[in-house]
């Protein structure tokens, strides 16, 4: 019995300066499989008391513009982590390789991002790192292994 193909995976990242082999990995399987990457960014979603003591200077469509640039600018830093990543090791590969890699950013708790992102784009599997930025095993790591509902690959990033 072979494995199922993988067509499309999500590619969890905290954006920390050791997530590279996760990133590694990602790339691996998506050549290996010609899949897509899912490159998936979770954000905490600011908290009320934080709103609302910034609408006391700030009018709605301004805070939404404000927003919606700092989401943009998280993209940005996706596509350039990306570039980069291309630029350092995929040029050393022999032939032409081309990734198919849609940044994502998801606002809430990581580990429902993760798992819902993973549903909404039919994701065959799941790769993040064991530790989150502290250098810590990581609990949204653990809950998401728990809670998934397609296989996970975890890679240690230390």
């Amino acid at each position: 019995m072979s494995a199922p193909a993988i067509k499309t995976l999500v590619y969890a990242t905290s954006l920390g300066k050791h997530t590279r082999p996760v990133f590694r990995h990602a790339v691996s399987l998506a050549k290996l499989y010609n899949a897509r990457i899912i490159m998936l960014h979770a954000i905490e979603p600011m908290a009320e008391l934080g709103k609302e003591m910034i609408r006391a200077y700030v009018d709605e469509k301004t805070l939404q513009r404000i927003h919606d640039e700092g989401i943009q600018d998280i993209q940005q830093t996706m596509l350039q982590r990306v570039k980069t990543f291309c630029e350092e090791e995929l040029d050393a590969l022999p032939g032409i390789i081309e990734l198919d890699i849609e940044p994502v950013v998801v606002e809430g708790n990581h580990t429902d991002a993760i798992l819902n992102t993973a549903k909404r784009y039919q994701a065959d599997l799941i790769v993040m790192g064991a530790q989150n930025k502290s250098g810590h095993h990581s609990h949204t790591t653990q809950q998401v292994t728990r809670y998934a509902q397609v296989p996970v690959l975890v890679v240690p990033t230390e």
